[in-house]
């Protein structure tokens, strides 16, 4: 486990502050004449606010969804889906495999999402952002639990590997998977974020582009959460801010350091 604990931090802390430090050396001695710039407009950085905590509450709800539909088509179970989690009554061994469900079906409208960005991009700002922050979500909700579930039973995903009866070498090998893949997801949000912008002047230094990512995804993921804090009340202090808290953390910051 200490393992784990190890790889996370020095993934979600040392690494966004190295890569934003090797950002920082190559900004240095830009070309003296630039290209022009948009004016900043607040309009984006709201927009993107409002598509983030929209995309953010959509992806929780689809995961919880799919923790319940399983279960209710399984006899034995009678699952309940309420506000900001579920419960289920009666017994079935598929129940802890179900319990992974939810993470697969976010993790699959992610992948599904990214080939729309892919292949047939979303020509207006609103409905790119939207797929943007749909996939970011849906990655940031359902990767991180494969490495709780890596050394946390209780946890959902966890429940699942227990039931797939995976050991602890293979499990610890997952985990390690996927810490290198959610930092390489956070980076390769930045190319579509960046297409955002209106001129080339935007984007055209490092400096400008850091600029830009915390106008347009930064700020926009910060401003967010106490909404989206606001609109997981009531609940305990996991289901309420620790889970939006520690996306941003682990998504946003890489993010911003790869701009």
């Amino acid at each position: 486990m200490q393992w784990i604990v190890i790889a996370s931090l020095l993934t979600v802390v040392v690494g966004p502050l190295l890569w934003g430090a090797v950002g920082v050396l190559r900004s240095r001695g830009a070309a003296a004449s630039l290209p022009p710039r948009s004016e900043w407009s607040w309009r984006p950085t709201l927009h993107s606010t409002a598509l983030y905590a929209f995309s953010f509450s959509l992806i929780f709800f689809i995961q919880e969804l799919f923790l319940v539909v399983p279960k209710a088509l399984t006899p034995g179970l009678r699952p309940t889906l309420f506000h900001n989690n579920h419960h289920w009554d009666g017994d079935n061994p598929l129940a802890h495999l179900f319990q992974g469900t939810g993470a697969l079906a976010i993790l699959l409208v992610a992948i599904a999402c990214t080939v729309w960005l892919k292949l047939r991009p979303p020509r207006g700002m609103g409905w790119r952002l939207f797929a943007i922050w749909m996939a970011f979500h849906g990655y940031f909700q359902s990767l991180p639990q494969i490495v709780v579930g890596s050394v946390v039973p209780q946890n959902d995903v966890g429940m699942a590997f227990d039931y797939l009866q995976l050991g602890a070498s293979t499990k610890f090998a997952l985990g390690l998977m996927a810490l290198p893949l959610i930092a390489a997801l956070a980076i390769g949000f930045a190319k579509p974020l960046l297409a955002l912008a209106p001129q080339a002047g935007d984007i055209a230094t490092p400096g400008r582009r850091s600029g830009f990512i915390f106008r347009i995804a930064t700020l926009p993921a910060l401003l967010a959460l106490p909404l989206i804090i606001a609109m997981r009340v009531p609940g305990s202090l996991d289901q309420v801010a620790i889970v939006p808290v520690a996306e941003f953390v682990i998504g946003v910051w890489w993010l911003q350091a790869a701009a």
